[in-house]
């Protein structure tokens, strides 16, 4: 989708709000497409003393696998949308996040998949507490300790047979 600016571009302190949904559901991570329901982005463009600044967020409902336990599991992922619009780039090196205008036209789609691509996590847990598989018998140790006894260092191995004998 095409957002028209023309009408804010020279007037100050006008405004124009967006809502869109992007579909991104071919987009592979890892091996993986996430990102199966449409991204809903929404928010508005202001024009501040000349200054173009967009803010808003897009958020959709995840699908992935927990990179510890291998369960599936959904999550709501809400990426904020906070940029500068500008028509050229004065300096490459600059700290703030500026988008390029075509021309008065914002492109919300590719702007849209930039930011929600590039706030997509490396890595995915079901829970902050998850204990994953035990590295032995595979068990998911979120359900229970598993039977595997621990492993002993092979430079202690005679003291270990030690304890074993007295119990």
């Amino acid at each position: 989708m095409r957002l028209d600016l023309r009408d804010v571009i020279l007037v100050p302190d006008a405004e124009k709000s967006f809502q869109c949904q992007v579909d991104l559901s071919d987009l592979e991570f890892y091996g993986r497409k996430p990102i199966v329901r449409p991204v809903l982005a929404q928010g508005r463009v202001v024009n501040h003393a000349g200054a173009l600044v967009l803010n808003g967020t897009a958020r959709s409902e995840l699908d992935l696998v927990c990179d510890r336990c291998g369960k599936e599991f959904s999550r709501e992922k809400v990426v904020p949308l906070d940029m500068l619009l500008a028509d050229t780039l004065e300096q490459e090196d600059s700290e703030d996040e500026i988008f390029l205008l075509d021309g008065n036209e914002l492109d919300l789609d590719e702007l849209v998949t930039t930011a929600f691509v590039l706030a997509m996590d490396t890595k995915n847990l079901c829970s902050e507490d998850c204990k994953g598989l035990c590295a032995k018998c595979g068990a998911d140790l979120n359900l229970g300790p598993c039977g595997c006894r621990p492993e002993v260092d092979p430079r202690l191995a005679a003291l270990a047979q030690l304890l074993d004998k007295e119990s």
